[in-house]
């Protein structure tokens, strides 16, 4: 089984910026797509970004795109979410998602089968 770890979160102003990491456990971590997703207070878990097993093929929400970048580096089994011109409805939990198979339904939470606990992120105005 696959057990995910985030970290990175915390307190920025408005326009500050936060690089979120996900540690993957496991030997076959490039077989895995990979995704963030968040959940703010009140609402459901939206879809954030995702990346393909090798890294070759990426994915946005539009509220994200421009701003976000998702990368990976599979020597290190790690999964990152680099955040720039954070708003204060990026406000969160963010959590990082492992989906076995093709890249596709990369937005759709129930494709993915393993999750980690998240890390809260608060944008101050």
């Amino acid at each position: 089984q696959v057990q995910l770890v985030e970290s990175g979160g915390g307190l920025v102003q408005a326009g500050g910026s936060l690089r979120l990491s996900c540690a993957a456990s496991g030997r076959t971590f490039t077989s895995y797509n990979m995704g963030w997703f968040r959940q703010a207070p009140g609402k459901e878990r939206e879809f954030v970004a995702a990346i393909s097993g090798s890294g070759s093929m990426t994915d946005y929400a539009s509220s994200v795109k421009g701003r976000f970048t998702i990368s990976r580096d599979n020597a290190k089994n790690t999964v990152y979410l680099q955040m720039n011109s954070l708003k204060p409805e990026d406000t969160a939990v963010y959590l990082c998602a492992a989906k076995n198979g093709i890249y596709y339904s990369l937005a759709q939470s129930a494709r993915y089968a393993y999750w980690g606990q998240g890390t809260q992120v608060t944008v101050s105005s």
